[in-house]
């Protein structure tokens, strides 16, 4: 898909045979998925891969549902961060917060700690005033970055695997399709001259 953009006229040259239909149903979504976007990504990779054999078609509809697993890794590894950073709030309102409390106040601090990182996460205003609390004792963005990718972290090696393998497959196949394409006139040349 490194090619220009192309039109929606140019995007419906390349339609998925009727035959090959049932090799590649619509995937299940998850919530805030829609089967637009995926019919729209789909299309335009059969379109920029111009399958022209029954190999090239399976190969190009694998690309295709490897390219959406892509987006969904990314779009769930982006809400993962929004979660740990929910989660990096706590922590560093504990380190505030907590120092001093006496035992018997610990769970009712916690509560009050949790109450607060969810607060900052649906109410700009308290999130404002949280962000400003953090920064007077020196808890900028990047601090809290750097808190939710500390706490992350494992996940995100999770994630940056996914990613890869989805990525090295699609890569494969698209060599694949280059392979298919440049054998099938050296086979065409070997059965003539034989």
């Amino acid at each position: 898909m490194n090619g220009p953009f192309q039109t929606e006229q140019q995007l419906t040259a390349a339609v998925l045979p009727v035959e090959f239909e049932v090799l590649s149903p619509p995937p299940l979504l998850l919530p805030g998925e829609h089967l637009d976007h995926y019919q729209a990504l789909r299309q335009a990779i059969f379109a920029d891969l111009a399958p022209r054999s029954a190999i090239e078609w399976l190969l190009a509809i694998d690309v295709a549902e490897l390219s959406w697993e892509i987006q969904r890794y990314r779009a769930l590894r982006h809400k993962l961060l929004e979660t740990y950073r929910q989660k990096a709030i706590e922590a560093l309102l504990r380190r505030i917060d907590m120092v001093g409390i006496a035992p018997e106040f610990e769970d009712q601090a916690e509560y009050y700690t949790l109450q607060n990182a969810l607060s900052w996460r649906i109410d700009p205003m308290a999130a404002g005033e949280i962000d400003a609390r953090l920064a007077s004792y020196g808890f900028d963005a990047h601090a809290i970055t750097t808190e939710v990718y500390v706490q992350a972290r494992e996940i995100l090696v999770l994630f940056e695997s996914l990613l890869n393998g989805a990525q090295t497959k699609r890569m494969l196949l698209l060599r694949e399709i280059n392979n298919h394409r440049f054998a099938a006139p050296l086979r065409r040349r070997q059965v003539e001259h034989t």
